[in-house]
């Protein structure tokens, strides 16, 4: 799937993927703005509100009932990090008009909906409704007390926390409790307009209207958005490796213990380092999977990430109490292995193959290849899908061991029980 950006204004950009497969069509629309701990929250809380309604459509029952008149589309807010920056909008679904009863035009109200709740909001006194800010400034705070259920999704997000202490990687795409309980309607209304006028906005089509319809429907829908300003996003800088690893251990009321270990890469080769992450923890044919997990019965899961942007790599895994020692040794004996290249024969060609096929399905999901590319403007990468498979086939195995003897334990993040500490 070729996909076409152009440049509809001021910050404004249109990504642009023809596809005839499917029978709805995506349009999504996404402010990228530099990801700050104290203006998280607020971009966090924006878009709940403005789905609340708009001028035309004032309360979620008129709004649900224009949805139910374009065929049952939905439009549903959404707040991402990707690199070191926040993006949130909206992403609306409906039915693609090759598809659409009597040959209806669907993609133009679909879009004028999705500027309308972005341009158009409804308001009172200036500001937006006092309930609608109250509502779902309650919901933001309660996601982001509910964090902590998921055990393990907390202690990863708690590893960055530490090891990005102070860089704008280790912030939530939530924000913090304590400056989302601050956050108050009026300022909230003046950070909207701020929001829209400064930010780079992202604009993604997935369907099978022409390219010049497409960006005429969206001119239209966003033509009264304001430009003023445009900011450039973030660019991630590296996380500096420390010359000592810090350890922290968090107790708390769990049954199972939550060993995360970060690492900085010193190697720029990101092909290699993203296939030798694979090798590592990246699949279910992982050496951290087949022997820390099965083999050896040491964790309850374990598995790596490879953050491109950061030149990171974490491994979370969950593990009895008693064997801490044993599976932080292990995981690193694992990563040496790796970085040796001791390597079964079927490895480099399997986590090769995983990691193609990934590529090559991204074309069979609209949610994918939205999120995909969405990530490679908000950090400023132009590669496609088959742009980086093409540059995995070419990455020799001596090449994903020099960048993996870069490797380096930087942070550990352990999570235990109260009582294991008695």
């Amino acid at each position: 799937m070729q996909a076409t950006r152009v440049q509809l204004a001021d910050g404004v950009y249109l990504t642009y993927l023809p596809a005839r497969k499917f029978k709805t069509s995506l349009l999504s629309a996404q402010f990228v703005t530099p990801l700050r701990q104290e203006t998280a929250s607020a971009w966090a809380l924006l878009p709940a509100v403005l789905r609340r309604g708009t001028v035309r459509y004032p309360d979620l029952e008129t709004l649900s009932a224009q949805l139910d008149r374009l065929y049952g589309a939905s439009v549903e807010y959404t707040i991402r990090k990707k690199g070191e920056n926040q993006c949130v909008g909206f992403v609306a679904s409906f039915i693609d008009d090759s598809f659409a009863p009597g040959g209806e035009k669907l993609l133009e109200p679909a879009a004028d909906l999705v500027g309308e709740l972005i341009c158009d909001p409804v308001t009172e006194r200036g500001r937006f409704v006092g309930a609608y800010f109250d509502s779902e400034k309650t919901n933001l705070i309660d996601a982001i007390r509910s964090q902590i259920n998921d055990k393990r999704d907390y202690a990863a997000a708690r590893l960055l926390q530490e090891m990005c202490a102070g860089e704008p990687y280790g912030v939530s795409r939530l924000g913090d409790e304590k400056t989302a309980e601050k956050l108050q309607m009026k300022k909230l209304y003046a950070q909207y307009g701020e929001l829209i006028s400064t930010a780079r906005l992202e604009l993604f089509y997935i369907g099978s209207a022409q390219l010049d319809r497409v960006r005429r429907a969206l001119a239209n829908a966003f033509a009264t958005l304001p430009r003023d300003g445009i900011r450039d996003i973030a660019a991630a800088a590296p996380h500096p490796a420390r010359a000592e690893v810090r350890t922290i251990t968090e107790e708390l009321d769990v049954t199972q213990g939550k060993l995360c270990m970060g690492f900085t890469c010193g190697s720029s080769d990101h092909t290699a380092l993203l296939l030798g992450n694979t090798l590592f923890g990246g699949s279910s044919n992982s050496k951290l999977f087949l022997n820390v997990r099965e083999k050896l019965s040491l964790c309850y899961y374990a598995s790596s990430a490879y953050h491109r942007q950061k030149g990171l790599i974490t491994v979370s895994s969950g593990i009895e109490f008693a064997d801490y020692q044993r599976a932080y040794d292990e995981i690193l004996r694992q990563l040496e292995a790796v970085q040796k290249g001791r390597l079964e024969d079927w490895e480099m060609s399997g986590a090769r193959s995983t990691l193609l096929n990934a590529y090559a399905s991204m074309g069979d999901s609209q949610g994918k290849l939205e999120n995909f590319y969405l990530g490679q403007a908000a950090t400023g990468q132009t590669e496609s899908p088959e742009d980086l498979a093409a540059q995995l086939r070419d990455v020799t195995d001596e090449r994903v061991f020099r960048a993996m003897e870069t490797v380096g334990l930087d942070t550990v993040y352990f999570l235990k029980g109260k009582e294991a500490a008695e």
